[in-house]
């Protein structure tokens, strides 16, 4: 399988790290290019959202992958590999199968059963089915564990109360400050966390609800839907001195939000701050009035302990992934016995017409006759021994069966390839 996961998380790395490693819009198809570029990648899935940056790659060995891999983070966070391995984890073959579901799954979020994850996996999914880096492993795995990720959301109750990072965020700030009920507020941002936000905000019953943009249209669009109003971008400062609430989610690489530009709105502000690299400056924390709650902080804030849901999403994914490998392992002995039946088919057939050319007295109904019997003979015998490594290749350590079938018999296997749009349907 050769399946590598090597990544950062809020749980492993430093905010100011991952906001040195995060893609850029449009960036991705470059990365992904620079990856399948190099000696060990065959296929790559760059992931990349505001609490992690992870890349799925099929290789071919693993230390060399790893050092591929390795050295093109450790080159985007300007740090020599040194520094930056301690704050990696990796995953290899089943634990990367593992991972990539409990992903999916959001177990491994933040927030934990937040299901933006789903939509930013899928996203990472195409866009590498776009750029011809997902093979025939990565469009498997990615299939599965969207799948596995719908599965525990539908039948547990991990996304309950519409648990995100900005419900939780908003439950963190206003622990702080008076709710948000009746206060007007503004989210800075229009994409898909803008849009979260905004519903968030109106569930909540923050009234008037203002979204700008540096793109006014998507701005307009994001306010029709919301029951909000578009502010041009450049009434930023004015706009401030109107709201109680900001939320900033943009994708700027630099801060959208500075200590001079809030403390000129004059007044108490609750500032949630969701962006990577981060949309406020650091130094807005330390204004009188004004409360921050940042990715780094709601990290700290978060309690880890797993509750019932979890659990039962924990199992699922456990089930799921041994399920997964069974098929996968049962998968690559098939081109094998196919192989084995093949061979025998050829011998079988070389040896009728030898038999056909030495005695030519033989009538067609004789022929016949013995070429049935001949081919039953060889299916019995093969019928056995066949059943029996699929049985046995579906337990661990089972492909060393496949391989000494390939041995005994001098079987030359063609790499198997599996039409990616059929990929999830292979799977019971």
């Amino acid at each position: 399988m050769n399946l590598l996961v090597v990544g950062l998380s809020h749980r492993t790395a430093s905010v100011p790290l991952l906001e040195r490693l995060v893609l850029a819009p449009g960036e991705a198809p470059a990365v992904l290019a620079e990856l399948v570029g190099m000696p060990y990648v065959d296929e790559a899935v760059v992931l990349s959202s505001c609490n992690r940056v992870e890349i799925y790659a099929s290789v071919t060995a693993f230390h060399g992958g790893l050092a591929d891999i390795g050295g093109l983070l450790a080159a985007r966070a300007g740090l020599p590999m040194s520094e930056l391995a301690p704050q990696l984890y990796v995953h290899y073959e089943a634990d990367a199968v593992r991972h990539a579901f409990r992903v999916a799954a959001g177990l491994d979020s933040m927030v934990v059963g937040e299901s933006q994850i789903l939509g930013q996996l899928r996203d990472a999914y195409n866009t590498a089915g776009e750029q011809g880096t997902a093979g025939r492993l990565m469009h498997e795995l990615l299939q599965q564990a969207l799948r596995v990720g719908k599965r525990v959301h539908a039948e547990t109750e991990i996304d309950r109360a519409g648990q995100s990072v900005v419900s939780a965020a908003l439950a963190y700030g206003q622990g702080a400050t008076a709710p948000v009920e009746g206060r007007p507020a503004l989210v800075i941002g229009a994409g898909s966390m803008g849009a979260l936000a905004l519903a968030t905000l109106r569930r909540a019953g923050a009234s008037p609800l203002y979204v700008t943009n540096r793109g006014h249209a998507r701005a307009e669009r994001l306010a029709e839907l919301h029951g909000a109003q578009a502010v041009p971008f450049a009434e930023l400062p004015s706009l401030l001195e109107r709201v109680d609430v900001v939320v900033s989610a943009t994708a700027s690489p630099e801060p959208v939000l500075d200590a001079p530009l809030i403390a000129g709105a004059g007044r108490d502000l609750l500032v949630l701050d969701l962006a990577l690299p981060r949309d406020v400056a650091p130094a807005v924390r330390d204004l009188p009035g004004v409360t921050l709650v940042d990715i780094e902080l709601l990290s700290e804030s978060l309690s880890g302990t797993a509750d019932s849901e979890e659990r039962a999403g924990e199992e699922i994914v456990a089930a799921e992934v041994e399920a997964y490998l069974t098929w996968l392992r049962g998968a690559d002995v098939a081109p094998t016995v196919a192989a084995l039946r093949a061979r025998a088919d050829e011998v079988v057939e070389a040896e009728l017409r030898r038999l056909a050319q030495r005695c030519p007295e033989l009538g067609d109904a004789a022929r016949a006759e013995v070429a049935h019997s001949i081919h039953r003979i060889v299916q019995r015998l093969l019928h056995q021994p066949t059943v029996r490594v699929r049985q046995l290749a579906a337990a661990p350590g089972g492909e060393a069966y496949a391989q000494a079938l390939r041995e005994l018999f001098d079987l030359h296997i063609p790499a198997a390839e599996i039409d990616p749009a059929h990929a999830s349907e292979v799977h019971p």
